[in-house]
């Protein structure tokens, strides 16, 4: 009998809850009762433009909802991308960004709609430890990083004239240099750990897919001495002699910025990031 009026207790007061979401849901719905396509987008851009984001989504939202169709509904989709991109809302702005390149092909800022994509993926791997904690982001996962550096090439192959092209290869730039710093740590880890054949192999993947970056020294560097401990000192002498004619005093560039803050090793071993 006890079970009997759990279960019903449940029942009513599920009932009592999804009464409620409806009523609060009605409500919502009833403050835009009788605006017109003009007022939304007023309001829309009001709010963009005061940066008042998470108004601007609910406007922009209803206004793709109750008038999905007409001049105004491309730049809806780009605005409602763009509010959700800084409101933190990283994959309802990237799902909002693939819906505007796919239903919108051949529209004339497409190109934005793609560096929009591209600036969310690169924004994406801001967490809590870059914000509040002084960390170096190059030793964590690196997925956000080629997913950012694969949207800004993309961008780049597809519209070579577009204006957001200088911005986009200033941050290839940035973020190729992070990709190869990356591999540094996990080279760096390979040889902390005695697996020096998995460290030279690492660092002969930057030399190759990283050239021109600060890292290839570093890598060279790690290299020969993985070389020589593995006893191959015929293969650390040629990377002795790439090293010394292309840097023969040392390095030109500091592997990081100065201001980069590197975090404490014992975190890097906890998290062992050997992949």
């Amino acid at each position: 009998m006890p079970s009997f009026f759990t279960k019903l207790t449940f029942i009513l007061c599920l009932c009592f809850f999804l009464q409620a979401c409806s009523y609060f849901s009605n409500e919502k719905e009833e403050a835009y009762t009788g605006w017109t396509v003009e007022k939304f987008i007023a309001e829309g851009k009001e709010n963009l433009a005061n940066e008042k984001y998470k108004k601007a989504i609910k406007v922009l939202e209803q206004l793709d909802s109750r008038y999905p169709f007409g001049a105004h509904s491309a730049q809806t989709q780009l605005d409602l991308t763009y509010a959700y991109y800084k409101n933190g809302d990283s994959e309802a702005a990237l799902a909002s960004a693939d819906r505007f390149i796919k239903t919108n092909p051949r529209h004339p800022n497409v190109d934005y709609a793609y560096y929009l994509k591209a600036l969310i993926n690169f924004n994406r791997d801001l967490g809590f430890l870059d914000r509040y904690i002084p960390s170096d982001s190059t030793q964590r996962d690196s997925v956000f990083t080629q997913n950012a550096y694969l949207s800004f090439d993309e961008l780049v192959r597809r519209f070579p004239n577009s204006q957001y092209i200088p911005d986009a290869k200033q941050r290839m730039i940035s973020l190729k240099n992070a990709l190869a710093r990356h591999e540094l740590h996990i080279a760096r880890f390979y040889m902390d750990r005695e697996a020096y054949l998995a460290a030279a192999n690492r660092a002969n993947y930057i030399l190759q897919h990283y050239q021109q970056t600060p890292a290839v020294p570093y890598a060279l560097e790690i290299q020969i001495q993985a070389y020589q401990i593995l006893g191959l000192q015929d293969l650390a002498d040629n990377s002795a002699k790439v090293y010394a004619y292309n840097y023969p005093d040392g390095p030109k560039f500091p592997e990081a910025d100065s201001s980069d803050v590197t975090i404490v090793p014992f975190i890097w071993d906890l998290l062992s990031f050997d992949n």
